[in-house]
């Protein structure tokens, strides 16, 4: 199936009522955390509604443990040795069933109702992109979101920012409609975890699809659960950089947008777009001589990397 962007649904399946069951899938990308996985897919095999399938992505040579877990919950089993996240989920898109395709974390946990509250905006033949809230391990009890859903597409004054920057939403917690990525190149193979550019594979993402023509939704009452990591502050930082270069280059029409979000952050402005959080960050936190040094690497790493946009 294809799209375009002058008709981005011009072919779908019904996702409505019980046919929506038959066409979402769960993925699963994992790397060598098998009880972690377990815990997720337990998490998975109580959802209500159930997926039509659940497919786990062992982004691993293969690994007996993993693949005996997948099967414990009834998981379509499929192996990516190339490493990276990025690899993992592209490997999923070509493999799922369903028209839509829900990704989670192997260390997340979605609330019961979540793969129902996802489905539910797909029903607009021209929503590509569904995003949900994530919380902590530590407000597992207590998180609740009585936020009504967001639509955003190109066509909202700073979409781009928000949408490459956190506003929408992150890949622990997000839906894409099968038929919107034919013809798309994927899942940017250079970001995103076990990839030079460790981060914001699905933002890059997002921001490909709304290009196209088609409409994100971001649901707050779809919640999972996800435990915070921790980060490697030069890493990150270097990362960043090399991100902002990287759509500085592929966007060209949006560099305006790019340098009055950079300058913002610098300046410690609030984001005039609903984001979690909202606050700086340890980046921007980290003062000039973070800065500094993380140029100078993130520079380097954007131009090492650069001609590597290979996805599947």
């Amino acid at each position: 199936m294809s799209a375009s962007a002058s008709d981005p649904a011009a072919s779908h399946l019904n996702i409505s009522g019980k046919d929506s069951l038959l066409a979402a899938s769960v993925v699963v990308c994992t790397c060598a955390r098998v009880e972690l996985l377990r815990n997720c897919l337990a998490s998975v095999s109580r959802l209500d509604p159930a997926p039509g399938e659940i497919l786990v992505i062992d982004n691993t040579p293969g690994d007996a443990h993993t693949e005996a877990i997948a099967k414990e919950f009834n998981a379509r089993y499929a192996v990516e040795i190339r490493p990276g996240l990025s690899h993992a989920r592209n490997r999923a898109v070509e493999l799922a069933s369903g028209e839509i395709i829900a990704f989670l974390d192997d260390d997340a946990q979605p609330r019961e109702n979540w793969l129902g509250l996802m489905l539910e905006p797909f029903e607009d033949a021209n929503v590509a992109v569904v995003t949900g809230d994530t919380f902590p391990a530590e407000m597992a009890e207590s998180a609740v979101s009585n936020a009504l859903p967001r639509y955003i597409s190109s066509k909202d004054p700073q979409w781009f920012e928000i949408v490459t920057y956190g506003g929408l939403g992150y890949g622990t917690n997000m839906a894409l409609r099968k038929s919107a990525c034919s013809g798309w190149k994927g899942f940017d193979v250079r970001l995103g975890r076990g990839a030079p550019l460790w981060l914001a594979e699905e933002s890059h993402a997002f921001a490909t699809l709304l290009s196209k023509g088609y409409t994100a939704v971001h649901v707050p009452a779809a919640i999972v659960i996800h435990p915070n990591k921790p980060l490697d502050l030069e890493k990150e930082a270097s990362s960043s950089i090399a991100y902002w270069l990287l759509l500085f280059f592929e966007f060209p029409s949006h560099r305006l947008d790019l340098i009055r979000f950079l300058s913002g952050r610098l300046l410690r402005r609030r984001l005039a777009w609903s984001r979690n959080p909202q606050e700086p960050g340890r980046i921007i936190r980290g003062g000039w001589r973070l800065y500094f040094k993380a140029g100078i690497a993130g520079v380097r790493l954007y131009f090492r990397n650069r001609r590597n946009s290979q996805r599947r």
